[in-house]
């Protein structure tokens, strides 16, 4: 684990945090998609999700994990970076950067990743306005990903956070990323739907 996801300081309206235990988190996260993907005015755009981390480490593979679910749904509505089987870390992240810029026209990309955060939070999914920055945590330049980013505070930060994540409880990582993967879909279905509604109009 060499790479860790600071959030980035935006105004509270533009981000929404809940515990994954809330009884209408996919809803409330669905909404929030659909605000951001509404508000980008994405119709020309092509969709990008980029999910960032590691199978080896549990803290750490949240992202891969969400790539991979996503992955299954063999979706044309949106191009997808970042799964178990070949994930995207601080290693390779700004060369699939380039990709993307260099192979879609304006990219609206989504970025997927863990974090740590305070003992309050731990087991939250945060939804939020511009990108997000991976390594920050750990003093790592990398460059920040995504126009949205969707992240899973996974465990306490602070101390020893390299520790921290190959100790984190895959139980949890895998609830939350089970979470993003369903209302990332749902939410970009239904962006779609409506889309393709308002142009019949």
């Amino acid at each position: 684990m060499n790479r860790l996801t600071k959030i980035t300081s935006r105004p509270e309206a533009s981000s929404l945090k809940l515990p994954h235990t809330d009884p209408n988190i996919h809803s409330a996260i669905i909404h929030r998609l659909l605000f951001h993907l509404s508000e980008a005015r994405i119709q020309h755009r092509p969709l990008v999700i980029v999910c960032i981390g590691t199978d080896r480490s549990t803290g750490d593979c949240l992202g891969p994990l969400v790539g991979t679910s996503l992955a299954r749904y063999n979706s044309p509505l949106f191009h997808l970076y970042g799964t178990l089987d070949e994930p995207v870390h601080a290693m390779n992240l700004k060369d699939t950067l380039t990709t993307i810029n260099e192979t879609f026209d304006n990219p609206f990309v989504i970025g997927i990743d863990a974090c740590l955060g305070q003992s309050s939070s731990v087991g939250s999914i945060q939804v939020s306005d511009g990108p997000l920055k991976p390594g920050a945590g750990v003093h790592k330049e990398l460059p920040p990903v995504g126009d949205i980013h969707v992240t899973g505070i996974v465990n306490v930060g602070g101390f020893m956070e390299y520790f921290v994540l190959q100790n984190t409880r895959l139980s949890l990582v895998m609830r939350l990323s089970d979470i993003i993967a369903t209302c990332l879909f749902a939410g970009i279905k239904e962006w779609n739907r409506s889309t393709l509604l308002a142009a019949q109009e």
